[in-house]
């Protein structure tokens, strides 16, 4: 079996694409997420990756997890701690690994983005849709829950009204109400979906990557952090940024009116 992710990389721009087009590329029930989780720990080693793109290889972006292997963990041999063991093991790996990537995750949602997949999409920084995508929350429809972190990432995307209209009713929405509800930023027609996450990863990479990377962690941090413990670390990456080569740079570029060089 190829391999299910291809990792492509352009300067400072890597893209990763989902490459199991028959089977929907879902996350379980092969290569998956030890695939992912490879791909991220080489992207923090190269420290000049400033932006990432995700999509997907054929007519869905991920289908989530396989029904197959839903099967298999139903059988009497599997039991409830050993599924518990493979989730955390597993797929809860693959998301805070994502969710704790330094650079910026573009989401090139090219189609269905089902169950898990729209937690995966979720797990990015910003969504970008095709108008063929569809998206659904769809867990309830096979009498199980988000077990990948998708009841904390949705609703703080959409809020948590939709967020519980999507989990409860396991309703498909289209790529024009996605972007209606906030979980997309913007829907363009399908041939431009990667010119269109090329065009922004630009806007994004031409900037220092220290920038970039502490910007990101800041808004982490903010998700969950008092406004005061936020300005206190907001200060010290401020300090740490002054002192960056790249920062002497852009204010010298600044001022001699062209465009800086970064390191």
């Amino acid at each position: 079996m190829p391999d299910f992710l291809i990792y492509e990389q352009d300067g400072p721009l890597v893209t990763l694409t989902m490459n199991q087009p028959e089977q929907r590329n879902p996350l379980t029930g092969n290569t998956a997420v030890p695939e992912f989780l490879a791909a991220i720990d080489r992207i923090h080693d190269e420290r000049g990756v400033r932006c990432v793109i995700l999509t997907g290889n054929g007519p869905s972006f991920c289908a989530g997890g396989d029904i197959r292997e839903m099967k298999r963990q139903a059988t009497p041999e599997v039991g409830e701690m050993d599924i518990r063991h493979q989730y955390r093991r597993g797929i809860q790996r693959l998301t805070l690994a994502l969710w704790n990537l330094e650079v910026p995750v573009i989401a090139a949602v090219n189609g269905h983005a089902i169950g898990a997949g729209l937690d995966l999409a979720c797990m990015c920084d910003i969504r970008v849709a095709s108008e063929k995508a569809k998206f659904a929350e769809s867990f309830i429809k096979l009498g199980i829950i988000p077990g990948d972190g998708g009841a904390w990432l949705l609703p703080r995307i959409v809020g948590l009204s939709r967020a519980a209209e999507l989990a409860f009713t396991g309703d498909m929405i289209d790529a024009q109400q996605a972007l209606t509800w906030n979980l997309v930023s913007r829907v363009v027609p399908h041939e431009e979906l990667m010119p269109a996450a090329h065009e922004l990863a630009g806007r994004i990479t031409q900037h220092a990557s220290h920038g970039v990377r502490l910007t990101k962690r800041l808004m982490r941090e903010a998700i969950h952090s008092r406004l005061d413990t936020v300005l206190e670390l907001s200060a010290v990456f401020q300090a740490i940024s002054h002192k960056t080569p790249d920062h002497s740079e852009a204010v010298n570029a600044f001022l001699e009116k062209r465009s800086p060089r970064f390191s």
